[in-house]
């Protein structure tokens, strides 16, 4: 059954090798990790003291999942100082994330790809005695290994969004007599699964996983910090209140396609409110000269976060026609500028405390939507289009909630934000209401951190039980 899945595994990498090269070539993805993800080496780990066995491994795929790990991550830090702390992340962006937001980590590393050997090597250079999956990755090989090592595995934050387990039906529906016991087997190897919702756990125990093992413990995401400003921040307010710019829009996480979508919705704003101002911050890095270039085809004069000598994380993007090289001391940086293009990482989220309207991005092409949370928790109306499925539970409640604004379409978009702006007592009362909600929903930190001490203290105790056989012996 294993050996089937990683023959299949090794089919899917040879017909993607083409894929990789392309993007590794043109983006630097993929090749400069491969080493560490098929787990010949891992520089991180060779800094650590050789004694650094009983680590705490946390799984972050990518950008979600870092944010939402970051409050859990510091709160073990603080509670098993003498643990090592290991992050692991698939994506460029998550790893970068990972660096900055999680940089009191003992090691950020990659995850290893998904064949026994790979996963061999990534246990014995981490040696964890608990392995945290943030969110739903699942990779049989890796918990089969797990299970081998009587290794907890826990699922934090757990969702299987309706997207994702349609193609798990499907799936299982066509290869149901091999799928079905390789899942149940290897879902059988986690100790633990702390799903976001409880539709979460039933789809989670109808994908085979054991029933008593299941439960429904909340969503990290609205535990998340609220980030301190950054310099760019900073800068950004005091510019803005010089410039007198008005209203603020951010649009994060926009994802490919979508960028002219997010202008079409800037523009039917700018019909009412001439002097608006968008920061538009597209999902990933690949994204940011295209995104340069939508702006620039839309006649708008715009500056890129890149060309401001301003301290902070991210890639610099290439300059592009439509970017100014003003420094932050010209007074005149953001005159006739209507759109600052936020090509780095891990600043968006500081900046939402700046919005007077917010849109939230992957959600007006068929892409499954973002985060709502991030506005939401500094005060900030969301507003996002009809495509949520990997929020759905998250979405569904703030809208029904009157705490936040789905719309159908990119000019909707800019109605809503005019209705908003035009109406003070709405906004107002939307806005607190949803700062409570984010409030009101926190609590999944607090009952992972329980789950996970119960699980550590059986490592101990077993630990210490094999400690007194060998010396007996």
């Amino acid at each position: 059954m294993y050996f089937i899945y990683s023959l299949l595994m090794g089919l899917a990498a040879v017909l993607l090798t083409p894929y990789w090269l392309v993007k590794g070539l043109r983006h630097g993805k993929y090749l400069s990790n491969l080493k560490e993800r098929l787990g010949f080496a891992f520089p991180a780990l060779d800094k650590l003291a050789a004694e650094r066995a009983g680590a705490i491994w946390i799984h972050a795929v990518s950008v979600g999942e870092v944010l939402s790990g970051v409050t859990l991550a510091r709160r073990l830090r603080a509670g098993y100082p003498d643990r090592p702390l290991i992050v692991s992340t698939t994506t460029l962006t998550g790893q970068a994330l990972a660096r900055e937001r999680m940089a009191f980590a003992d090691a950020v590393i990659y995850f290893p790809l998904d064949w026994s050997l790979c996963v061999r090597r990534a246990f014995d250079a981490v040696r964890p005695s608990l392995v945290l999956v943030l969110e739903t990755e699942i990779w049989p090989n890796f918990l089969r290994e797990a299970g081998r090592r009587t290794i907890p595995i826990l699922f934090v934050s757990g969702r299987i969004s309706d997207r994702s387990f349609a193609r798990y039906q499907k799936f299982l529906g066509i290869f149901g007599f091999f799928l079905r016991p390789l899942l149940k087997d290897a879902l059988s190897h986690a100790s633990a699964f702390l799903m976001q919702s409880e539709k979460d756990a039933e789809r989670m125990r109808a994908l085979g996983a054991p029933a008593e093992r299941v439960t429904a413990s909340g969503n990290l995401k609205y535990d998340a910090e609220l980030p301190s400003p950054t310099p760019l921040a900073n800068w950004l307010e005091a510019e803005i209140k010089r410039s007198g710019r008005s209203p603020v829009i951010v649009a994060g996480s926009v994802v490919a396609t979508e960028e002219p979508l997010a202008l079409i919705a800037f523009g039917t704003l700018q019909g009412e409110y001439r002097n608006a101002f968008l920061v538009l911050a597209p999902r990933k890095p690949e994204q940011f000269a295209a995104a340069a270039e939508f702006i620039d085809a839309s006649h708008r004069k715009f500056i890129r976060r890149s060309a401001l000598p301003i301290p902070g994380p991210g890639p610099a993007g290439e300059q592009s026609n439509g970017a100014l090289n003003s420094a932050p001391g010209d007074s005149a940086i953001l005159d006739n500028v209507t759109v600052l293009l936020l090509d780095s990482i891990g600043e968006l989220a500081s900046l939402y405390r700046l919005a007077d309207g917010a849109f939230v991005g992957g959600s007006l092409v068929p892409s499954g939507g973002h985060n709502i949370l991030e506005p939401a928790a500094f005060g900030k109306v969301p507003v996002f289009g009809p495509s949520m499925e990997n929020f759905a539970e998250i979405a569904s409640r703030f809208v029904s909630a009157g705490a936040a604004i789905q719309v159908k379409s990119p000019e909707d978009v800019g109605v809503a934000w005019i209705e908003l702006f035009g109406n003070a007592a709405r906004r107002k009362e939307m806005s607190e209401k949803a700062r409570s909600l984010v409030e009101s929903s926190r609590g999944a930190t607090d009952r992972a951190l329980m789950e996970i001490s119960k699980h550590l203290g059986r490592v101990a105790q077993a630990q210490a039980i094999h400690k007194t056989a060998i010396g007996v012996s």
